[in-house]
Parts: C-alpha cells; structure tokens; sequence
C-alpha cells in the first residue's frame, strides 16, 4: 500500500465533538463551549492552550457542526489587508466565523482592524494562541471575547489517541504496528497529539518487514534521526525556555545562557524570554536576592524598549545575574500551600477584630472590635491573631536557607515564639 501524503495527524483529525480527544471541561457533556456550539450561537473567543491539545481542531469543529462560513487566517502570513477582505465578504453572508491563528503574532493595527467588526457581530473571532493573551492581545479586543484555556492531553487520552490511530488508519492498519511501550512516544511528543501521532508514522515508516513492534528503544533511535529545527510555534519553543529555566534553578550561568543562545538564533520573541525571567526572578529566587525580581523587571521594560539585536545583551546579563543569584522557592512554596489549604478549607469567616467596620452597624456587632494596631506597640509589633477559627498556628512560609532568610526566620522567631514553630 503506497504511503498517503497527508501526515498521520492530519487524518486523524476529529470532525465533530464526539470525535474530539481532551478538554472535557469545555467540551464535555456539560461543557460551556459544548452548549454554545449546540445552541447554535457562539461568543468570539481566545483559544489559549500549547501546542497540539485541539485549538484548531475545535475552530474546525464550531464551523461544521454550526453550518455557518469559516474563514481561516495566520497571523504569520497575513496582514491588515487579508483581515479587511474577510470582513468585507462577512457583511455579505451572515454567520461567518474567522479563525486566526497565533493571534498572538499579530501587532496592534492588525488587532485593531478586527474591533469593530467583532463589536458589531460581523465576523465572530476564534483566535488561538500559544500564549497569555493578557500580554499578546490588546485589551480592547481581549474585552470583547471570552478566553478558554486549553489544557495537555492526559497520559491516558494520549495513549487512547494512538490506539485509535492504530485501530482507524488504514496505512497503520497496513503497517500492521503494535506498541508493546508508549512512554519514549509520550514523553517525546511532551503532551503535544499532533507531535505524538506525526512521530509514531515516521517509527512505522523507519522499519522494514511485515510488523512494526514499537519500543521506548526504536522510538529515541528514530527521534534522534529526525530532530527538528528549532520552531517558536512549536514544542521546542517550550524546551529550550524550560532548560534555560531549570539551568538558572541549578545555578548554571553557562547552559542558562547557552540555552539563550538557541533561542535568540531560532528568533524567538524576546519578550517572551523576558517574561520567563521575571518568573524564575521570583520563582526560583525570591527574597533569597530582592534585587532579583527588580533586574527582571528593568530586563523586561529595557527588552520592549529596544527590541533585537542589542536586546540579546540586556537578556544575557539578566540570566547571568539570575543563575549566580542564591535561590529561594520560599514564596512560591507558601502560595502554592495556602491556595492548597483554601481549596480544602473553603471560604473560613474573617476574625471579627480585622474586619473592616466603616459603619456604626459593623461596629455594634463587633467588626474591628480587640484589634491592636501595631505601630502603637514597641518594635511595630504586637502578637494577636489573624487566621480564621481551624487554621491557628498554620505555617505556609518555610524560609530558605541563605543568608537574608535565615535572618528573617530569626526575626520571626523573636516576634512569633513557638506559634508558627520557626
């Protein structure tokens, strides 16, 4: 059987919702994008999500199921022009949805182009995008659509994904491919269904014979003999910002900014690496270096400011000074351990001594009554509680051990004795 030219992912492309793999929450049986497209009618609408869980699929999906004219537009490759020819034949024909990809890539007249059109319902917009459209779409468009969140393919919805492929293609049906270990083709494609599928044809395809037996060994063979250039659009967008990132976590000055490196060659946005470094500044550093979160900060203002190629030294020194700086996930540990507790605890009262009591009702029943203000106490600190009833003496904040942390664990040591066990 000769090999069809259509890439493996490609004909495994869903049609309808029922078809489509991941994203229960919008698509479920009680999912709001599910409703919408039952109904009928739709919002404009972000798709943000990384690469390969759907968002195109899903734009697919809304223009059949809802019968209605679908324009398809990348914001790589088109402009101004392209959008108002689009809007120009939508006043003709009512209904039309216009799908752009990596809206992100757009600049701020191309966005513009699309407000009124949008605000007046001539077109409805489904963008996708890779990134956080708070940053890349401006905030009168982001006003006028809905954003959903599109989130990785489970392990076991990857997993249910080839074995369809399998089962459904005929060329792999042909092949005659039997998987005996999936995890090298899950951790490859990272979570990515187009990269996943796209690498288990380019494996059936490699070995010769009757029967294609896939294993964790045969598939990093063939990976390694097929390694891509670097895509910004793409997975390795993700890989080399995160080994950037875990080489400032393990102080490593020399592979953050040989990591930089790859992805300035591969003319990656810089505002998009700035922004991870604003993250690690406070992630990964926190108060074991204030100065941290503020050299990310001026790195990233700088970085808009002046854009390549003299933005290349800005982010060198930023990674640098990150990578040689002491590390801290303190603050980070502390959020991600409160958010935990107020998922499990729910919305606990407020301590009636510090709630606010701006009127004579709220002071009668006892709002800010026993509060001590601390500035009338010797050091501004006086010991009183703030928890709510069944979190007293709960510690979120561990701090790290370098040198500004251990001095503010024995600060709050001095101020807290044995309630918070610092």
């Amino acid at each position: 059987m000769i090999h069809p030219n259509i890439p493996l992912a490609e004909r495994m492309r869903p049609h309808n919702l029922d078809q489509y793999y991941g994203q229960k929450h919008l698509v479920g049986p009680d999912g709001i994008l599910r409703r919408y497209i039952e109904g009928g009618v739709i919002p404009s609408m972000i798709l943000w999500g990384p690469p390969g869980v759907g968002k195109t699929t899903l734009a697919n999906i809304i223009a059949n199921q809802m019968k209605v004219p679908f324009v398809a537009l990348s914001a790589i490759n088109s402009g101004v022009k392209d959008i108002r020819e689009v809007i120009d034949q939508a006043k003709k024909r009512q209904g039309t949805v216009l799908f752009i990809d990596e809206i992100h890539r757009f600049n701020k007249s191309q966005q513009d182009a699309l407000l009124g059109a949008v605000e007046k319902g001539t077109v409805t917009l489904v963008g996708a995008t890779t990134e956080n459209p708070s940053f890349e779409v401006i905030s009168a468009l982001l006003s006028r659509c809905q954003v959903y969140i599109l989130k990785h393919l489970t392990k076991d919805e990857l997993i249910e994904l080839v074995d369809k492929a399998l089962e459904q293609d005929e060329w792999m049906r042909h092949r005659n491919v039997k998987i005996q270990e999936y995890e090298a083709l899950l951790t490859i494609s990272g979570g990515d269904a187009r990269k996943l599928l796209n690498l288990l044809e380019i494996v059936a395809e490699g070995v010769q014979g009757d029967e294609v037996i896939v294993t964790n060994e045969l598939v990093k063979q063939v990976a390694q003999q097929n390694i891509v250039m670097y895509d910004k659009s793409g997975e390795m967008h993700y890989d080399l910002v995160s080994a950037m990132i875990k080489s400032i976590r393990g102080s490593d000055p020399n592979a953050a900014v040989y990591w930089l490196a790859r992805m300035i060659e591969g003319g990656e946005d810089p505002k998009f690496i700035a922004r991870r470094l604003l993250i690690a500044s406070s992630e990964d550093i926190g108060l074991a270096n204030s100065n941290a979160l503020l050299m990310a900060t001026s790195c990233f203002q700088a970085v808009q400011m002046i854009g390549y190629p003299e933005a290349q030294i800005i982010l060198s020194q930023c990674t640098v000074y990150l990578a040689t700086s002491p590390k801290s996930n303190a603050t980070y540990m502390a959020i991600k351990n409160a958010r935990q507790m107020v998922q499990q605890t729910g919305n606990l009262p407020v301590p009636l001594h510090i709630r606010n009591a701006p009127t004579k009702l709220m002071k009668e029943i006892g709002y800010g009554n026993n509060y001590k203000y601390a500035h009338d106490y010797e050091g501004n600190f006086v010991e009183q509680e703030f928890m709510p009833d069944g979190l007293n003496n709960t510690t979120f904040y561990e701090p790290g051990n370098n040198g500004r942390e251990v001095e503010m664990r024995k600060q709050l040591q001095a101020q807290w004795g044995k309630k918070y066990k610092y």
